[in-house]
């Protein structure tokens, strides 16, 4: 039992994002919503997803988005495009 955790590695914290105030053109806005809705995902998590495959390709590393080792199973993620993730 004492292997376990000395080997086990500490959970990520979930930490709030506090984006607010931008402004877009209206027919961007409504492609995001669009796309959001046919992805069956909310605008803000499209947004997250697609600033987190930006990231991913800048050789940017982090555990995940939403959850630790998420980035493969998010919509065809960035794991199914074989990055590191």
């Amino acid at each position: 039992m004492q292997a376990e955790t000395i080997n086990s590695t500490p959970r990520e914290r979930s930490v709030a994002v506090m984006l607010r105030g931008a402004r877009v053109t209206e027919s961007f806005r409504d492609n995001l919503f669009d796309a959001a809705n046919r992805a069956g995902i909310t605008p803000n998590e499209f947004v997250l997803q697609a600033a987190a495959e930006k990231l991913h390709r800048a050789g940017r590393e982090f555990s995940g988005i939403f959850r630790k080792g998420d980035l493969s199973e998010l919509n065809g993620g960035i794991g199914a495009q074989g990055g590191r993730a």
